[in-house]
């Protein structure tokens, strides 16, 4: 596992650079999704746009006016933030053993940092207001279309996306947000996809309303947008190990700590009973001799530990069924030999990689609704095909996933098994209603 970019370099060229180590994986594979995202987004709604599915909207804008006082000051304080903290981080990181992530989230930082980006973010507004000043202030009317609006839907789906994320999480984890509820709130783990994707989804469609945009053009040409989002998502979760992984796969044991091997049912027990404290009160004994609480996931008894068996076929490589997830972000697990500071622990015991197996899923699922968008004749039919495609993906890895249950009427369905069986029934009834109600739109070409 991958957390920060020191682990790749450190594996891969054998570099130690500490300063890599502010650039977490799972955010850069975030941050690619987005501009992915983005682009793809942008071509769907020109293609539209083409067709005169998706019309302009004209609006006024003032121009040639100087840069406004909000204005230096705003990017004075996004300047200050920046710098503050990523600066900071990056001088500390020179020191060992310091913990970077626990220092992003601090109110450590470089003032000398946040005031130079500050400076140079402010000075930078200026020149480019100073440019396009005019003499005297014009009104002009201009057509904005769709597509130009794209930088606006990312940003809105960003904040809106974490937001739900946190919130659905939460909601989801409730006894451990009440034992510590700031804490949990701005902790960097623990997000909820579903939760994302609903309040991104609302805030979008709230935006395009007010903004004109025809929505159920838009929610079609974000199908696959959000298939291939999710897609690199999950890449970063399963490169930074941040406990989205499955049940414990019994077909196998981890003979020494992060190595994986082929087992009998008796040899999971004997495993299941040497690290008992793990299982049942999430502890583990270091070489040291100290006892350390890693992971949250505690079971009353050991026959209730969560586990499958599945062995898969000798020619393909055992990690695609059973991984232990060395160096994961979470430090959940035992410690790893001849391994020193953070990121220096693996599960006692081989899970399934299910964010490997939803990679692979859903690069599958983008490619067949990019395949199929242009045969869909009907507005809105794409993203209903896009909910039962997502509600199926999820509800089937649901079964192999270690998640919190409800309890409803004596059946224990997890919080997205409830999510994802009501987007397949919504999908179904809107690809019957759209079908059946809607004429079909101008012929794709």
């Amino acid at each position: 596992m991958y957390p920060n970019l020191y682990f790749v370099f450190k594996d891969w060229f054998g570099w130690e650079i500490n300063a890599f180590k502010i650039f977490y994986t799972f955010g850069i594979f975030v941050a690619i999704a987005f501009i992915v995202s983005a682009y793809i987004l942008t071509k769907e709604l020109k293609r539209k746009e083409k067709q005169g599915l998706l019309l302009p909207r004209e609006e006024t804008i003032t121009t040639g006016k100087p840069a406004s006082l909000l204005e230096l000051f705003i990017n004075g304080l996004v300047g200050f933030l920046f710098g503050y903290k990523l600066i900071g981080a990056f001088m500390a990181s020179r020191h060992a053993g310091i913990d970077l992530q626990q220092y992003i989230f601090s109110s450590e930082g470089s003032w000398l940092g946040g005031l130079i980006i500050a400076a140079a973010l402010i000075y930078l507004k200026y020149k480019e207001k100073e440019k396009q000043k005019l003499p005297q202030p014009e009104k002009r009317t201009i057509r904005i279309w769709p597509h130009d609006r794209v930088g606006d839907i990312v940003i809105f789906a960003l904040i809106f996306g974490i937001i739900g994320a946190k919130i659905f999480d939460n909601l989801e984890n409730w006894d451990r947000f009440i034992a510590d509820p700031i804490a949990n709130l701005i902790a960097p783990s623990g997000l909820t996809f579903y939760g994302g994707l609903i309040f991104a989804t609302v805030a979008i469609l709230i935006y395009a309303r007010k903004k004109g945009i025809g929505i159920l053009h838009l929610i079609d040409a974000a199908a696959p947008v959000l298939m291939i989002a999710y897609a690199i998502g999950r890449m970063g979760c399963q490169s930074a190990g941040d406990g989205d992984w499955g049940i414990f796969n019994s077909a196998y044991v981890s003979d020494v700590p992060g190595h994986v091997v082929p087992a009998t049912s008796d040899e999971f027990q004997q495993k299941l009973k040497q690290y008992s404290t793990y299982f049942l009160a999430g502890t583990v004994t270091d070489p040291n001799g100290t006892t350390t609480m890693v992971t949250d996931r505690i079971e009353t008894s050991l026959d209730k530990v969560p586990h499958k068996s599945f062995r898969g076929p000798k020619w393909l490589p055992a990690w695609m069924f059973a991984f232990t997830f060395p160096h994961n972000v979470n430090e959940d697990g035992i410690l790893l030999p001849d391994c020193n500071g953070k990121y220096c622990r693996a599960l006692p015991l081989p899970v399934f990689p299910t964010s490997l197996y939803e990679i692979v899923a859903c690069f599958i699922l983008f490619f067949s609704l990019w395949a199929i968008r242009k045969k869909i004749k009907v507005p809105g039919v794409l993203f209903c095909i896009y909910l039962i495609m997502n509600g199926v993906e999820r509800f089937l890895v649901e079964t192999i996933r270690v998640n919190t249950t409800y309890s409803i009427f004596g059946i224990h369905p997890t919080q997205a098994e409830l999510i994802s069986a009501a987007l397949v029934i919504t999908g179904i009834i809107g690809i019957i209603y759209f079908t059946k109600n809607e004429k079909p739109a101008l012929d794709y070409k």
